[in-house]
């Protein structure tokens, strides 16, 4: 059993590496790496409770471009529907290398289906945020974006599930002639170390949509969970 998980997981990282290496030989805007820290807790029957801490280096994972603090609450309606609401507090680099602050708040809906040994999930996302406040004449002005995600997750065993995922992003309160932005096509593995500890290894490429000089970035990510 175990020499299935360590082939598995070799193949994966096989993968991702052929991807990353035929992507470095093309022609690339940033590369980028992810890492978080996260701790769930149930605070009483179908409510959790989340904080997480994330670090996102760019400019070919030579710069820290973004960091986060992030804490939300989640409700499970059913074994088909969560809602969760959160609050992030980022920081966000310049280009004179200063560090502009960002308030978001989101809420979250997750529609999620299992037909053995397959899950499909749809999360649809509203989310405000808040740049410079008091700092620029534009700042306090609400950003208003609208996130819906489709995930397609294969469940191999207890410990691997590999997954695949699309996220549009849709601007909602300024002028704009498409209805989306951005574009974010993943390709991950879950790996369940034991019963409270979890990692997420994925490769994304994440790009803006409807603009002449569109913006791709490369990224590989890392996350932890504990659950408890």
């Amino acid at each position: 059993m175990y020499q299935f998980h360590w082939r598995t997981l070799f193949s994966f990282v096989l993968v991702i590496c052929l991807i990353s290496g035929t992507v470095l030989r093309a022609q690339v805007n940033d590369a980028g790496l992810w890492t978080s820290i996260s701790v769930e807790t149930k605070v009483v029957k179908k409510v959790t409770a989340v904080f997480s801490q994330e670090f996102r280096l760019d400019e070919d994972v030579t710069e820290l471009g973004t960091y986060f603090t992030e804490a939300g609450i989640g409700y499970k309606i059913n074994k088909y529907i969560q809602v969760s609401a959160n609050y992030r507090f980022l920081q966000k680099r310049q280009i004179d290398d200063s560090y502009s602050t960002r308030h978001r708040f989101y809420l979250d809906v997750k529609f999620q289906k299992k037909i053995k040994p397959f899950q499909f999930q749809f999360r649809t996302r509203f989310q405000d945020q808040y740049a410079d406040i008091g700092r620029t004449p534009d700042g306090g002005i609400a950003e208003y974006y609208s996130r819906n995600k489709f995930s397609f997750k294969w469940d191999l065993d207890k410990r691997f599930t590999p997954y695949l995922s699309v996220e549009l992003f849709s601007p909602l309160n300024y002028p704009r002639e498409y209805a989306f932005d951005d574009i974010r096509n993943s390709v991950g593995m879950e790996y369940s170390l034991s019963k409270h500890h979890n990692l997420d290894f994925f490769y994304m490429i994440q790009k803006q949509l409807n603009t002449s000089n569109p913006l791709t970035d490369y990224i590989i990510g890392v996350g932890y969970l504990y659950q408890w």
